[in-house]
């Protein structure tokens, strides 16, 4: 990694070893768990979309995914949360290599409209399994347990995803920095060329594919573990969008867009609570300013205006 990516992880680390002793209650601690917990996701989200120009609009499936996996499994067939989450993450990565291939044939419209469709589908499903998933209303999700000890608190919560999300960072800097990232930065500029210098780009799509579907899957379960409960809505289209926001307006192809967008989104709505029905037409207005004036995001659009000196 470069020294100014060492040095932004640095920053990350000291900001979340210092975050839970400033906070004044528990409702902000809940609000800096969903933020770290939307970081982690839209993190592997921007691996896809920015850092390989493939676009998923169906993400939130893969959520879904890991979330019912961890409620499904414990509650219906007594499986040890750790092994239903694993199961959950193994299970998502088998459904997003074996889709795939076939998905990356297409471009453009076509390929948002077949990860569009994907996440659909995988919303219905658990919508309409009642029996299993408790249909629209949800269902609960047992607590998380390790080695005999059970994460109950906020604390508890908040040092596993602030150590998952450092973890992640640090992984995210690491890949996008070898062999494996510079081939995702090349099919990005042009598949055609990427194939002349011998880029299996085929191979690459599904792999960030699959890794990304991973990271999905994983916090969806830890999400459903965090909250005890999991419903419908995790895994729909309009969260989907929301993730998909995240990437863009943090910046596309920039790991500390992505923490930076993940916080602001995750934020906002609270933020804008206060308006009393209005809050959607400001968080809309606000959306559509950033794009007028920061089309790259906030990340790669001040890091190019600093560092040039203007």
């Amino acid at each position: 990694m470069h020294k100014r990516a060492y040095t932004g992880l640095y920053i990350v680390i000291a900001v979340l070893a210092v975050l839970p002793f400033v906070l004044p209650n528990s409702f902000y601690v809940d609000l800096a768990i969903r933020m770290a917990i939307n970081a982690i996701i839209v993190l592997g989200l921007n691996l896809l979309i920015g850092f390989a120009g493939q676009i998923s609009l169906g993400h939130a499936g893969f959520l879904g995914i890991g979330a019912y996996a961890s409620a499904v499994l414990p509650s219906h067939f007594g499986w040890n949360p750790v092994l239903a989450m694993l199961a959950g993450a193994l299970a998502t990565g088998a459904l997003a290599a074996l889709v795939a291939r076939p998905i990356f044939k297409l471009k453009g419209n076509y390929l948002a409209m077949a990860t569009l469709g994907l996440g659909i589908i995988i919303n219905i499903t658990v919508r309409n399994e009642a029996q299993w998933t408790g249909g629209p209303d949800g269902m609960p999700v047992p607590a998380f347990g390790l080695f005999g000890f059970e994460l109950t608190s906020d604390k508890h919560w908040y040092w596993v995803v602030a150590a998952l999300l450092t973890v992640s960072v640090w992984a995210s800097l690491n890949l996008i920095d070898s062999p494996f990232g510079r081939a995702l930065r090349a099919l990005h500029g042009s598949e055609v060329a990427s194939r002349v210098v011998g880029v299996d780009v085929v191979r690459y799509k599904v792999a960030i594919f699959v890794l990304s579907a991973v990271f999905a899957s994983l916090m969806g379960s830890i999400t459903a573990h965090y909250v005890g409960f999991v419903t419908p809505n995790l895994a729909d289209f309009f969260h989907s969008i929301e993730l998909v926001t995240m990437v863009v307006i943090g910046g596309m192809a920039s790991v500390y867009g992505s923490l930076i967008g993940a916080v602001l989104l995750t934020a906002l709505p609270q933020a804008l609570a206060t308006f009393e029905g209005w809050e959607t037409v400001a968080f809309g207005a606000i959306l559509m300013v950033c794009m007028i004036f920061l089309p790259k995001g906030l990340v790669p659009t001040l890091a190019a205006k600093f560092g040039k000196g203007d």
